[in-house]
């Protein structure tokens, strides 16, 4: 039985939009499926219930619910992380104990280098298994409850990493299987954290549309990505290639990302977003001010960005001034919320030992 035609056991740690979309998607293809909400209960319906999918297809199928780490891990061949990257560290922690050799975990979406977090505790405690990652999500989605949920977008090429590096081509075969066709490599780990532009992005939309965001207003995002918040952006993402290209890693700017996720044609990012506001309408921006577009997207991706900066010794004041700016108005310092900066030991790292370890 060739890897494409093979059917797996999926174990999938999440239950948000991601985790839900996924696990319809899998459970569609034939592949078993089992979910696990770490946060509490937020797949208890799905012991009694079917998930619902509607969006790009609508159907239903039964997928198959865990109580804890320990069971997920024994009910699946490969793991899919498809959580906020501020629950990796507690999620992977948890999972450790009873991850088996030969499994794989797949980190989706990976930031800030969590999957060589997960790799490197695993070597540590002597378990032999291969963390692939994403740089972003394979599909967009949107939880409508616990057992619904909107698939908004197949993205049509998706870059993946391993760890080890040996074992990539096996990780593009895996996923291809999984999900389908649209994967290529990554260079390495570091290649795909840095491949996720959302922090480039929803960081200036939040900073930017902040009182929409206080107020609970109804903002659709694109619309709201006008000429000036596009130049922050490009500004962010101009730094976010300079510090790849110091650890030799070389990406393509933000326009080739919208190109590559969604089709679109136009070459000016403030064109592009006119573009994808007149062909979806959306999707709407955060209401809430714990949104992950600054739990997530400020201390896992801009702040991480801004670390790597002072490693390699390239300026990124513009990363800078936007961390500082949401810092200042949630009066919360988002540098020191990333809980995986220490334990991965980066403000004692060189280019060459970073490197090395990846």
């Amino acid at each position: 039985m060739t890897v494409a035609a093979k059917q797996y056991r999926v174990g999938i740690a999440g239950a948000g939009a991601i985790a839900l979309a996924s696990a319809a998607w899998l459970r569609q293809a034939g592949h078993g499926v089992t979910v696990w909400s770490p946060g509490g209960r937020g797949a208890d319906g799905l012991r009694t219930q079917p998930l619902e999918a509607c969006g790009i297809q609508s159907f239903s199928v039964k997928v198959e619910v865990a109580d804890g780490a320990a069971g997920l891990c024994a009910a699946s061949d490969v793991l899919l992380l498809a959580l906020p990257v501020n629950g990796h560290r507690r999620v992977m922690d948890a999972l450790l104990p009873f991850l088996r050799d030969g499994q794989t975990v797949i980190v989706s979406s990976m930031a800030s280098l969590s999957s060589l977090y997960l790799h490197e505790a695993a070597a540590r405690a002597g378990r032999r298994i291969t963390v692939a990652s994403f740089g972003t999500t394979v599909l967009t989605a949107r939880r409508e409850s616990g057992t619904q949920v909107r698939v908004m977008t197949r993205r049509k090429a998706v870059g993946v990493s391993a760890l080890p590096g040996s074992r990539v081509e096996e990780a593009v075969a895996l996923c291809t299987a999984l999900f389908g066709d649209g994967f290529f490599t990554d260079g390495s780990a570091l290649a795909s954290a840095l491949a996720n532009v959302n922090p480039q992005s929803h960081g200036p939309l939040a900073v930017f549309n902040w009182t929409r965001i206080e107020r609970a207003e109804n903002w659709p995002q694109y619309h709201c990505m006008t000429p000036g918040v596009s130049r922050v952006i490009e500004a962010l993402d101009r730094e976010r290639r300079a510090v790849a290209a110091a650890f030799g890693i070389e990406l393509g700017p933000i326009e080739a990302h919208f190109a590559r996720s969604f089709g679109t044609a136009s070459a000016k990012l403030e064109d592009i977003a006119a573009e994808l506001h007149a062909k979806r309408g959306g999707p709407p921006g955060p209401t809430q001010a714990d949104t992950r577009y600054v739990t997530e997207d400020m201390p896992y991706g801009l702040a991480f960005v801004e670390a790597l900066g002072a490693i390699a010794g390239v300026p990124t004041p513009a990363t800078r001034t936007i961390v500082d700016a949401a810092s200042l108005v949630n009066g919360i310092d988002f540098r020191c919320e990333n809980d995986l900066l220490e334990p991965l030991g980066l403000a004692n790292e060189t280019v060459a030992g970073l490197l090395e370890r990846l």
